[in-house]
């Protein structure tokens, strides 16, 4: 696995570097992490779906979407550093690196679209996201960095997503009407074209 990782601060902080190392003396491999990063999506997506349908206790399992996000991106934080930092390379890294992240974008984005009552907008924000993983790891197969930039990377979407979660559970509270969820789908969308455009902008400047 090639690990040309995301730039993140997030890497350096104490309570990240101890997780990884206490996953890597307990002989737990990236692969493993990587694919329950998949299942915190799944668990995730069911419980957007569940609430959309009109399951009871909607508050609990809208937070237990949000832990799942978080959980989702604490395994892509500490898959690489196993790898990289505790020499734990496996085969076939590179696959379980960026499939089920993709699987996971799919399954959040979509979860959020029968949540929010717009089940399209859930699948243009995935099929975007793909896009945009798309685009950066074409450009790395033409031998150009890999681009990680964008103001709607897969951070941002995550952040924009549990934001429009949070406010599902607190709007109602509030007597808020409005959809937040679904303008915050369409923001995720378009952050997210303007990031793959950026990219593909980047890439076509810097091929010979």
């Amino acid at each position: 696995m090639s690990y040309d990782r995301r730039p993140l601060k997030s890497r350096s902080l104490s309570a990240v570097q101890s997780l990884a190392k206490t996953l890597a003396e307990r002989n737990i491999y990236p692969n493993t992490i990587s694919l329950v990063s998949m299942a915190f999506a799944l668990v995730g997506f069911v419980s957007l779906w569940g609430v959309g349908r009109g399951w009871p206790f909607p508050v609990f399992f809208l937070i237990l979407a949000i832990v799942c996000i978080q959980g989702r991106l604490l395994c892509n934080l500490v898959d690489g550093l196993v790898a990289v930092e505790w020499d734990m390379k496996q085969k076939g890294g590179d696959l379980f690196n960026e499939l089920p992240d993709r699987v996971s974008d799919a399954l959040f984005f979509v979860g959020a679209g029968y949540l929010a009552g717009n089940v399209e907008l859930g699948w243009l924000c995935a099929v975007l996201a793909i896009f945009t993983a798309y685009v950066r790891a074409f450009g790395a197969s033409l031998g150009q960095p890999q681009d990680f930039g964008g103001p709607c990377a897969k951070q941002q979407r995550m952040f924009l997503l549990t934001v429009g979660l949070v406010l599902a559970i607190v709007a109602p509270i509030a007597g808020v009407t409005l959809n937040l969820l679904n303008v915050m789908l369409w923001l995720i969308a378009a952050g997210t074209a303007v990031t793959a455009w950026q990219r593909i902008r980047r890439l076509y400047v810097r091929l010979p």
